[in-house]
């Protein structure tokens, strides 16, 4: 069977992916910065009583559930893009606009990276915060089935779009700080530490626009009893918005990300390589 561009891409995009994330596994100080994030989400859930507002359920359940939300939501949008500046500093970018089928195979090895580890970290802190804080699990079936569907269209909703952002952001120094403000902004809007009803209905709308709000509404509805829907905007899980606000942001982010990584490949050349690692040797930076 003769071979495509695009599933050669695939191929190779799933063996640079599994490479990668041999390495992260092995790499003991990145690992610990991410189970870092675990271990706050548990402390904090460890120290908040009281129940959600109008409900029985505990507080520390709903932050748990947002946790949830927010760590799938920092991998894509926070560590994704970093990870992307610091290899096109490194050339990586310089390399693979030589190879054939190379922007899309990188970006596919990229989803695999992070998508590998979001979904760890959300096992870890599920499993963790049951065992250690008596947190929320799915009850049934069918809220597993809701989690498993959230978490992946909420992945492809944010994966893509935190490329797109990478491709554009200008050097490794000032990327965490760009990206990092508005980041913790939706973090403190979109429901994830306190019920959304608690905030005004114009914080309420900026934050419907974004797609962490409805990743944590759709992990509530998966993890917190059916009573919970009380303390919710509309008065319910919205499941069908849910669906339809995150697979608008994956079709968005995958209309941006690979166009912007070409151009971001093609703008590369070996002078402009040189000139930054010239800079970083003046200013003692690692190189």
């Amino acid at each position: 069977m003769t071979e495509t561009p695009m599933r050669n891409a695939l191929r190779a995009g799933f063996q640079r992916g599994g490479i990668e994330l041999r390495h992260l596994l092995r790499n003991g100080k990145e690992m610990a910065s991410h189970l870092s994030n675990v271990v706050v989400a548990l402390l904090v859930a460890g120290f908040v009583g009281d129940d959600v507002p109008g409900t029985r359920t505990p507080m520390a359940h709903l932050l748990l559930a947002g946790f949830a939300a927010y760590l799938l939501f920092q991998v894509g949008m926070i560590n994704l893009p970093q990870i992307l500046v610091t290899e096109r500093e490194e050339g990586t970018l310089l390399r693979l606009r030589a190879t054939p089928g190379g922007i899309p195979a990188y970006l596919v090895a990229k989803c695999l990276l992070v998508v590998a580890l979001a979904v760890g970290t959300l096992v870890l802190l599920l499993a963790a915060g049951a065992l250690l804080v008596d947190g929320p699990l799915p009850h049934g079936p069918g809220d597993w089935l809701t989690l498993a569907w959230v978490t992946t269209l909420g992945l492809l909703a944010v994966v893509p779009l935190g490329a797109a952002v990478g491709a554009v952001l200008p050097n490794p120094r000032e990327a965490l700080a760009l990206i990092m403000l508005p980041t913790m902004g939706l973090l403190f809007i979109s429901g994830t530490m306190i019920p959304i009803t608690s905030m005004s209905v114009p914080v309420q709308q900026v934050a419907a626009v974004f797609p962490l709000k409805w990743m944590a509404q759709g992990l509530r509805s998966a993890l917190l009893p059916d009573t919970a829907r009380t303390a919710e905007v509309a008065g319910s899980w919205e499941l069908p918005m849910v669906a339809l606000v995150l697979t608008a942001w994956a079709v968005l982010g995958f209309l941006l990300a690979v166009p912007l990584l070409r151009r971001a490949a093609r703008r590369e050349s070996g002078s402009r390589l040189s000139a930054r690692h010239e800079k970083a040797a003046r200013s003692g930076a690692p190189t």
